[in-house]
């Protein structure tokens, strides 16, 4: 592919923007991320907070631990920590430098203050309000679509900025055209670009990923899926799910380590690179080799995910997966074509999984979708495949991919509002 060509330049950019570095589940982070933001704009620690937030942000916040919280759960704690020690100005890493005296305030803080949230009707899945206010001054952010997509900036009722929520993190000619991303041209991308062009974005993924995944295997986080996985085996394909979950283990109970995220999610991030470099340290690969399946597996996973959306009833971790057995066929000598069968093999078995939010779950159901995207390469080199009229599965894989998107985007809709209603109902 021609370095300067519009598709090879789009990719560059895709990676640049997804492949970002957040501290903790990046819907609670979004949140402190907002609330830090509002009281910038308030100017003052206010006394009062009112959150509003759409479904997909309470079911995503409500069972996660917010990393610098003292081991708090849930859209309280998010977005007190973001108001009383968030740096407004680090995005995903918005409560990273959150120093011990400010954490050991947060209790009392959170005692003090006046903290209501309220459920958001939107056409948003992911959208979120945190009005702050200290005696009669009063400061409102809106953030929408994109975790740090701020569309509403308001100060006593006088709007500072606003913008329409779709036009996401940027103005709209900024935003990479991700309709140009096709199996075929990750495909030739990622085998010919310019290695040089993408290495840091990927050094750092590699760096950091690997970082969470070893605190995860080293302590006791959640339920431990990533040692459980060690117990039963010592395979490559068992480190590589093992690897992958204790990630997960580690960042949805309150690690403060930072992760490389993928389509806005660190779970997505993990899956989609921890097990490629586990195979290609297995199957002794060069760094260049690991760079180029880091490409197709990034690449795969976001074309997977645009279809369906940031936030949905469906499982981000099946995309990944997928995304991972992709990569993982290209470190066995994979094509284009076996890439291909991998992934809607990987989607035909697994694209059931359900999101009910994040929490220790996250890594179990992390571990079979790369079991799963694994098994679709080794189905398609040992001569199987699903075939178009299988389910869900059509003729080419762009059709299929669109399939599954639309499984999760339109008609997994009613299975997430009554999963939010199950997770927020009293019991």
């Amino acid at each position: 592919m021609e370095r300067n060509s519009v598709i090879y330049q789009t990719y560059v950019k895709i990676l640049e923007r997804e492949l970002i570095c957040a501290m903790g589940c990046t819907e609670p982070i979004a949140l402190a991320y907002c609330g830090a933001k509002a009281r910038a704009v308030l100017g003052s620690l206010p006394d009062r907070i009112r959150v509003e937030a759409s479904g997909n942000i309470i079911k995503n916040v409500k069972s996660v631990v917010v990393p610098n919280t003292e081991g708090r759960r849930g859209i309280q704690a998010a977005v007190a920590i973001g108001v009383l020690g968030g740096d407004e100005t680090a995005l995903l890493q918005v409560i990273s430098n959150v120093s011990p005296e400010t954490r050991a305030q947060l209790g009392a803080y959170m005692e003090q203050t006046e903290i209501v949230v309220e459920p958001l009707e939107s056409d948003c899945l992911l959208d979120m309000i945190v009005t702050v206010s200290d005696g009669d001054s009063q400061a409102k952010v809106r953030i929408a679509n994109e975790h740090t997509n701020i569309v509403l900036i308001e100060k006593n009722g006088e709007v500072l900025f606003e913008k329409d929520p779709s036009a996401e993190e940027a103005s709209e000619e900024d935003i990479p055209d991700y309709s140009l991303l096709t199996v075929k041209d990750i495909y030739d991308f990622a085998t010919t670009c310019d290695t040089e062009d993408v290495r840091p974005i990927l050094d750092r993924q590699i760096e950091l990923n690997s970082a969470i995944s070893e605190e995860g295997l080293r302590n006791d986080y959640g339920a431990n899926i990533g040692k459980v996985l060690l117990h039963t085996g010592s395979d490559v394909l068992t480190r590589a799910k093992a690897r992958a979950a204790a990630g997960s283990d580690a960042r949805m109970n309150g690690c403060e380590l930072p992760v490389v995220i993928c389509s806005g999610s660190g779970n997505q991030g993990l899956t989609t690179s921890l097990p490629v470099i586990e195979y290609a340290r297995e199957l002794q690969a060069d760094q260049e080799t690991l760079y180029r399946a880091l490409l197709i597996s990034n690449l795969i996973t976001l074309h997977a995910k645009t279809g369906i959306g940031r936030l949905s009833a469906y499982c981000g971790a099946v995309s990944a997966g997928a995304g991972a057995g992709a990569g993982v066929a290209y470190l066995h000598g994979g094509n284009e074509e076996v890439i291909s069968h991998t992934i809607v093999n990987a989607l035909a078995i697994s694209s059931g999984i359900v999101c009910d939010g994040a929490k220790s779950s996250c890594a179990a159901k992390i571990a079979t979708a790369v079991e799963t995207g694994i098994f679709g390469f080794e189905m398609y080199r040992n001569g199987q495949q699903f075939y178009g009229g299988d389910g869900l599965v059509v003729k080419g894989v762009e059709n299929s991919i669109d399939n599954f998107s639309r499984l999760g985007r339109i008609g997994m809709r009613e299975t997430d509002r009554e999963i939010i209603l199950m997770m927020t109902e009293k019991k």
